[in-house]
């Protein structure tokens, strides 16, 4: 779907360093392995923008659609998760030496996993990785490192990941190319009155639900990923722009800085960059549950969560991790790193803080979650207050 004749073209947001996410429909033939047909004009603005003084970091898909590819007389055994990892290690190498062999700068894969955006040391070391490499002029390949994630672990889509990497490096823009040239107001493909919106100035309820499913059986996102993914990027402050990565027009406009898609813009106030990671990094398995007068004082501005307030923990997650925070009736009112594993928060829990080096023999400090280290879901701005036992 090239160029709809109602967008229009509008210039794009300055920037200094962007994050590119390409998707596997761009990468993978109907079928087959990986081809550089669309990838090429891709890689030329990455080329140019770099001549320019700008830097980007490419979140590329593709590795299972090459492994598949590879592997196209055998089926492979086992179930469907073990494929797919299989897929991937295999896949890997030629997806980055399509990229490479496109760039006339060194190429460098870096994997990520779940637990690398969750533990917030892995987070800092990931971060100073990407940017080293920026430093030292190489083209970082960001992918999610399906050949160790498991479904329950696994971040999902690159989409996703790319508003997490962009926000990683301080990126001023996210790129997402697609099959599609941009957000229509319902699916083009089911509705003859689709028309493609070109600046999207909030992400509401009513925005998001413009949004349909995969368009490809190469990709795991379809619009709707993409438009979470701009959910998280708004969050840091970062605009998102969704175009065409198929109409090599549309790709060679981006160069000098005009925009055929869909201008997403940023929040007006940007959040702390802690609390950035707190609000968007994947949560440990499990959960801490709340009794209702700790749920109130979490929901009413920013406060710790002492054991007095606390139910109990499910799931297993170890101290230090990052756990959503639930009432009674299951709804997430808050996520923090938590001081405590999941047993200890068990053995915790209805007790006053005095009492934790009784009951555990040592104390990691009074806090389960220190305010710190904690955002509620609409973290409105209260006077600091403890939630006491």
């Amino acid at each position: 779907m090239n160029a709809h004749v109602g967008l229009l073209e509008q210039v794009l947001p300055q920037w200094r360093r962007a994050v590119l996410k390409v998707g596997s429909n761009l990468l993978a033939a109907d079928g087959g392995g990986l081809t550089p047909r669309y990838a090429e004009a891709l890689a030329a603005f990455i080329a140019a923008s770099h001549a320019a003084g700008r830097q980007v970091v490419l979140v590329s898909s593709g590795a299972v659609a090459a492994g598949r590819a590879l592997l196209r007389e055998r089926k492979p055994a086992g179930d469907a998760l073990v494929a797919r990892q299989a897929l991937a290690a295999l896949g890997q190498a030629p997806m980055i030496a399509l990229w490479q062999s496109l760039s006339a700068r060194p190429v460098a894969q870096v994997l990520l996993t779940h637990d690398d955006l969750r533990n917030r040391r892995r987070y800092l070391n990931a971060r100073a990785t990407l940017r080293e490499l920026l430093a030292l002029d190489v083209l970082p390949v960001v992918n999610e490192n399906d050949t160790v994630a498991v479904d329950e672990l696994k971040l999902g889509d690159n989409d996703n990941l790319a508003a997490i990497v962009a926000a990683l490096v301080d990126a001023d823009l996210l790129l997402i190319a697609s099959d599609v040239d941009a957000l229509y107001s319902a699916d083009p493909r089911r509705d003859p009155d689709a028309v493609p919106v070109a600046h999207v100035a909030a992400l509401t309820p009513q925005v998001l639900a413009m949004a349909g499913g995969s368009g490809s059986t190469a990709g795991t996102g379809g619009m709707r990923t993409k438009l979470e993914a701009a959910v998280k990027a708004s969050a840091a402050g970062i605009p998102s722009v969704l175009f065409s990565g198929r109409d090599e027009a549309t790709v060679q406009a981006l160069q000098h800085g005009r925009l055929r898609g869909t201008l997403i813009a940023a929040a007006s106030s940007r959040m702390q960059a802690r609390k950035y990671w707190l609000r968007h990094a994947p949560a440990a398995p499990g959960c801490i549950r709340v009794d209702a007068g700790a749920a109130q004082a979490l929901a009413g501005g920013r406060v710790s969560l002492l054991p007095g307030g606390v139910l109990g923990a499910e799931g297993e997650f170890h101290r230090g991790d990052l756990v959503e925070i639930v009432d009674a009736a299951d709804k997430a009112i808050a996520r923090g790193l938590s001081q405590y594993g999941a047993a200890e928060v068990r053995r915790l829990a209805g007790r006053h803080s005095r009492e934790i080096d009784t009951v555990l023999g040592y104390s990691y400090g009074a806090e389960v979650v220190h305010r710190d280290d904690l955002i509620t879901m609409d973290h409105p701005v209260a006077p600091d207050q403890e939630i006491s036992a």
